[in-house]
């Protein structure tokens, strides 16, 4: 007779489980990532940088921030197993293919058909945090094209086909609008309002507001699934066609905004997630009053790159699910690649300096691309905007200068004397803004 296993196996082994979990081997590495990042930023302070380093105790407490949170959404669910490797890859040489053929590797914009007004829509009256808005419904009505790969698999997300968004109105509903597009894992009312600042840009700006949500997001989220699901996986095509169902429903709100309120001037303001979808709405959209992208997360693929752990990155490559071909494919919903429609006087960015999430290199990248609009820094990780001083007059600003607020401010915005030799500009905490400058810029995306 076998003598039973002691109990303690059990508890070693579930022991050993969490030990072993990505999330918990990249909370231990968060600390020692972050002291790396600080010694490279010491070093890109007394060097040529287009970021303009101040290493302090409160950078390093964002960076590592950043750094926990990276890890704790590296979830093992989501990792590629299997023959996942080699059906992405196949299905990035088959839309390669597609692409080529339909012309829209060499015309980009073309990729992206106009969408009609929206029919079918509803609203009603909801609260949250002490703020009243009018929750809108309608079919976003957005589908990949026959014959386009990951087609199947991204329309069997029944909850996504439904455009949900929140409409905060003030009294003058025919004054501007702006469109507040949230960051990855959010589209909450709840959570969207505090980080926008809805009660101040409604109340004390006097614009009215919209809150889209997007896809695979809040509401639109299947039950049970993941944060991550949908733009953030193996599957590039998912995060191809979730961009472009992001862009057709925003442009489907500002269609609904003019239907019932008349032609009234809108705006784009985007936070990580929300401002690759802003730029991307910018880089179609005609008649944008302003754009302002936020932490910008721009590049989806270098994002999935840079953060899956060293053997799913491998693999990937090796089986083309990353790589040259990849980002040929991503290229179509990349606002590093369409040319944006906003005068460069409307165009807006700010990000942080310790940025681990969206990295202060895909917005330099973009700033670049934009002929080096006005662009706010502050010395802080990725969420580090909430709390950086300075950067709420920079977006008030924004809207003062471009017609969108109802009225003016004693407002410094972040920018050089000069257009033609602008560079970001480093927000501080204790006057607000500073106009310090970079010698010989060079790119940061390696830190």
């Amino acid at each position: 007779m076998t003598a039973p296993a002691p109990r303690s196996s059990g508890a070693w082994r579930r022991a050993r489980r969490i030990l072993l979990d990505p999330r918990t081997l990249g909370v231990m590495q968060a600390g020692p990532r972050t002291l790396r990042f600080m010694s490279r930023a010491r070093n890109a302070a007394d060097g040529d940088s287009a970021a303009v380093f101040n290493p302090s105790f409160g950078l390093a407490a964002q960076v590592l921030l950043d750094e926990v949170l990276i890890a704790a959404m590296r979830n093992p669910r989501l990792f590629p197993h299997g023959d996942d490797y080699e059906r992405a890859g196949a299905e990035i040489r088959q839309a390669h293919s597609l692409w080529t053929e339909r012309g829209w590797l060499a015309d980009p914009a073309s990729y992206h058909d106009d969408p009609p007004v929206p029919s079918g829509w509803t609203t009603r009256r909801e609260v949250t945090i002490n703020q009243s808005y009018e929750a809108l419904t309608f079919p976003s009505g957005y589908e990949p094209r026959p014959g386009e790969p990951g087609r199947d698999r991204w329309l069997e997300r029944r909850a996504n086909h439904t455009m949900h968004a929140a409409v905060v109105r003030t009294r003058h509903p025919d004054r501007p609008w702006l469109l507040c597009i949230h960051g990855f894992g959010t589209g909450r009312p709840s959570l969207d309002f505090r980080a926008f600042r809805a009660r101040h840009l409604s109340r004390d700006l006097g614009v009215n507001l919209m809150f889209p949500v997007l896809p695979v997001h809040g509401p639109r989220q299947e039950p049970g699934a993941d944060v991550g699901e949908g733009f953030m996986s193996i599957n590039l095509l998912d995060s191809v066609h979730g961009m472009a169902q992001s862009v057709w429903d925003v442009r489907s709100c500002i269609r609904w905004l003019h239907s019932q309120f008349g032609p009234a001037a809108v705006g784009v303001y985007g936070i990580s997630l929300g401002g690759h979808v802003a730029a991307l709405t910018a880089s179609l959209e005609s008649d944008l009053a302003c754009v302002i992208a936020g932490v910008p997360a721009v590049d989806m693929a270098d994002l999935y790159q840079r953060h899956a752990p060293p053997a799913v990155r491998r693999r990937a490559l090796q089986a083309g699910a990353l790589g040259p071909e990849a980002n040929a494919v991503y290229s179509v919903v990349s606002p590093l690649v369409l040319k944006p429609k906003v005068p460069l006087a409307g165009r807006y960015m700010f990000a942080g300096l310790g940025d681990r999430m969206a990295n202060f290199g895909q917005a330099e990248r973009l700033w670049r691309h934009w002929d080096r609009p006005r662009m706010a820094s502050y010395p802080g990780g990725h969420l580090g905007f909430y709390w950086a001083a300075g950067l709420r007059d920079f977006v008030d600003g924004a809207l003062v200068e471009t017609g969108l607020a109802e009225r003016p401010l004693a407002l410094t915005l972040a920018t050089s004397s000069s257009r033609a030799s602008a560079t970001p500009s480093d927000i501080s905490h204790s006057s607000g803004t500073s106009s310090r400058q970079a010698r010989n810029p060079k790119p940061t995306d390696s830190m």
